[in-house]
C-alpha cells in the first residue's frame, strides 16, 4: 500500500516542529528516517501513524487521507514498534500478540502468533511475561507483535536506540526480514547511522524539514 506524506507541518507554542515535509512510501518500499534528535522525527512518524494531527499537509493510505479515518486505517494497515515497546505486563508474551491481532484485525491467528515467535527466535519465551525477558528478548516480542498483525506498513521508532552493535544489526535484519515475509513496506525513524548500510533509501531530516530527500544510503 503507497503512503503519501505532502507538505506536513507542525508547530508547537509557536515554534515550528516540521514545515513542509513531503515524501512518499511505494508498496513494499524499505525506508530509514534519519535524523538527529529533536529534528521531529517522532512527530512526524505519530502523524504518519495517524496518532497525531499536523497543523497543515496530509498523509494518505493508497486512496484515503489518514484525517477522519486515523483509527480504522491504523488497525487496517499498520504494524507499528514504539520506542517504549508498549507491551502489556499483565499478559505473556504469546497473550500479547494474541490481544493485538484481536484488536486490530477483530480475530486470532494462533499458528500465525506461533509460527511468528519461532522465526523471531523466541519461542521459547512465549509463556514469559515482559518484565521477565531481556532487552533482547522484548524488542523481538514488540517486532513479533507487529508483524503478527499482517501490516501493509510496518513502522518503528528508534528501535535500535540503546542497543549494542551486534543487537543493532540484529534487530535491523530483523525488521527487514519481517516486512519482507509479509509483504509490508517498512519505516524506520531514528538518529542511528549504524542503519544505513540495510537500506538502499534514506530520508534525512534536520530541523523539521528534509535535508536533502530521499537519497541513496
Amino acid at each position: 500500500m503507497q503512503l503519501r506524506v505532502d507538505k506536513v507541518g507542525l508547530s508547537y507554542g509557536g515554534r515550528q516542529v516540521l514545515s513542509e515535509v513531503s515524501f512518499g512510501l511505494e508498496p513494499g518500499e524499505h525506508a530509514l528516517l534519519l535524523g538527529p534528535s529533536g529534528s521531529g522525527k517522532s512527530s512526524l512518524l505519530n502523524i504518519v501513524c495517524g496518532l497525531q494531527t499536523p497543523d497543515s499537509g496530509t498523509v494518505t493510505l493508497g486512496e484515503q487521507a489518514m484525517s477522519g479515518q486515523a483509527d480504522a486505517l491504523r488497525k487496517r494497515h499498520m504494524g507499528i514498534i514504539f520506542q517504549t515497546l508498549r507491551l502489556v505486563s499483565a499478559l505473556t508474551v504469546r497473550a500479547n500478540l494474541l490481544l493485538a491481532q484481536k484488536l486490530q484485525i477483530g480475530s486470532t491467528d494462533e499458528k500465525l502468533v506461533d509460527q511468528t515467535l519461532d522465526r523471531l527466535g523466541i519461542a521459547h519465551r512465549a509463556k514469559a511475561r515482559p518484565f521477565e525477558l531481556s532487552q533482547g528478548e522484548a524488542q523481538r516480542a514488540a517486532i513479533a507483535r507487529a508483524v503478527a498483525v499482517k501490516p501493509d506498513i510496518l513502522i518503528a521508532d528508534e528501535p535500535t536506540s540503546a542497543l549494542d552493535h551486534a543487537n543493532t544489526q540484529s534487530v535491523a535484519r530483523l525488521l527487514i526480514e519481517s516486512a519482507h515475509e509479509v509483504g509490508a513496506s517498512l519505516l524506520i525513524a531514528t538518529h542511528d547511522d549504524r542503519l544505513k548500510d540495510h537500506f538502499a533509501r534514506t530520508i534525512v531530516l534536520k530541523d523539521g524539514t528534509l535535508a536533502q530527500g530521499p537519497v541513496a544510503a
